[in-house]
């Protein structure tokens, strides 16, 4: 009888693991959770339209557990831990350090990402093919960075000093500013690099890069756009430019950026958690998704607030 008892758990435990793996759910009904790093606009619209997509496709028989994690980091582990206790059928980590936390507490449960930058630096991946080969997939807000560099000297051609701004805690950002220096030293400019730790630091760093650059480049970053006013209330007295790494941030404290749209990514990657949820799809054989266009966009206050006249083919962001 004991044997029986023991036999009966393990099948129950398998069962119970299956049933947090891709497999379709046999009522149709299904319970998505969220994890988002951080209330701001680009980071809410992708959930708006990871929302979007998969409510038009199940309609009411699908529930979303919203968490929002502050910018903290642990705060998303934890928020995660607790998704895959109550056992959802599906997480979606909204911005690196959410994909991140996700992946730590589930290799069964399918996790699809957005807002993020570079799944490879994200998840350590060393031999990058186009998907994760593991429970995760996603879709990426990174517009060419080599066209973002480009805007610098096109908007500026007299610039010599680029300060190159972001949060040091986020990976991603790290990437960015990396590739985007390599693109401004071959263009002839010098580069210098100013971090801050959290947002305690952001006024006292964009002050110092302020006083010794001609422009600066803010890549995608969320702290930094959670800080949008601050930056704007310190760069925009002192006469200096921003290139943002997107649209939301560049409201907020740019001149220009290379914009995509967070709604879109957002979409797609519910386009994708539908596909796991209702066909079983494997996440990682599903490639990393990507925005169907970007575009030139300016803010046309600080435009011209700092005298700058963008090209014609730069769009007002509205």
């Amino acid at each position: 009888m004991k044997k029986l008892v023991s036999i009966l758990i393990v099948l129950a435990m398998v069962l119970s693991f299956a049933a947090c793996g891709s497999e379709p759910a046999a009522d149709g009904k299904y319970t998505v959770g969220i994890c988002q790093l951080v209330q701001h606009e680009a980071l809410d619209a992708a959930t708006e339209g990871f929302k979007a997509a998969l409510t038009e496709k199940f309609g009411d028989d699908v529930t979303f557990i919203e968490h929002n994690a502050s910018g903290d980091a642990a705060t998303c582990i934890t928020i995660c831990n607790q998704l895959v206790s109550e056992g959802v059928d599906l997480i979606m980590g909204n911005a690196t350090p959410a994909l991140q936390a996700a992946a730590a507490a589930t290799s069964e449960i399918p996790v699809v990402g957005t807002s993020i930058t570079d799944y490879a630096t994200a998840l350590e991946i060393a031999d990058w093919t186009g998907a994760t080969g593991s429970n995760i997939t996603g879709t990426a807000d990174l517009a060419p960075l080599d066209q973002q560099a480009a805007m610098i000297p096109e908007l500026f051609p007299e610039a010599k000093n680029v300060g190159i701004v972001y949060c040091s805690a986020e990976p991603n950002s790290v990437y960015q500013a990396n590739i985007v220096i390599a693109e401004l030293e071959k263009a002839g400019l010098t580069c210098e690099v100013f971090t801050f730790a959290d947002s305690n630091d952001v006024a006292n760093v964009v002050s110092a890069a302020c006083a010794s650059s001609d422009v600066l480049y803010i890549p995608t970053d969320n702290t930094a756009a959670s800080c949008a006013e601050t930056i704007n209330n310190v760069a925009l007295p002192a006469g200096v430019p921003i290139i943002s790494g997107e649209e939301n941030a560049c409201k907020g404290f740019g001149v220009a950026t290379l914009s995509i749209s967070y709604f879109d990514i957002g979409y797609i990657a519910g386009e994708m958690a539908a596909e796991i949820l209702e066909n079983g799809a494997n996440p990682g054989e599903m490639e990393i998704g990507y925005a169907p266009e970007v575009i030139k966009k300016y803010n046309a206050d600080n435009c011209a607030a700092l005298g700058i006249t963008p090209p014609a083919d730069y769009v007002a962001i509205g």
